[in-house]
């Protein structure tokens, strides 16, 4: 086990903590997301995942699983709604809406898969 070192400073000894070296990968969207639901509604695992050094591989992996999860849904969601390319050529008004309408229930159902849970 390590041996803690303190500083002084004035009348009070401070211990020398030091963090792990982390990733330099920036944190995407759904990553805050799950980081503002954990602050906000699970604060007692919030600060397990700070204090064990957790919570930014945690929230990168998040991130990245919502994000393969959006690719994989939308295509099939987008076959299922007959969203085409010959769609978006004839009624571009049309397809655009019913892209973010697809768009849309995708990120619902991630949230309540993997942000939300």
């Amino acid at each position: 086990m390590n041996e803690l070192t303190y500083t002084r400073c004035g009348d009070y000894y401070i211990p020398d903590l030091k963090l792990s070296e982390q990733p330099e990968a920036p944190i995407g969207k759904y990553g805050r997301m799950r980081q503002r639901y954990l602050k906000e509604h699970r604060p007692s695992l919030y600060s397990s995942l700070i204090l064990s050094e957790k919570l930014y591989p945690h929230l990168l992996e998040i991130d990245r699983a919502a994000r393969e999860r959006m690719e994989a849904m939308l295509p099939c969601m987008m076959e299922a709604a007959d969203v085409t390319e010959e769609l978006k050529a004839h009624d571009p008004m049309r397809w655009v809406g019913l892209m973010n309408t697809l768009k849309a229930q995708a990120e619902e159902i991630i949230r309540d898969e993997l942000i939300y849970n």
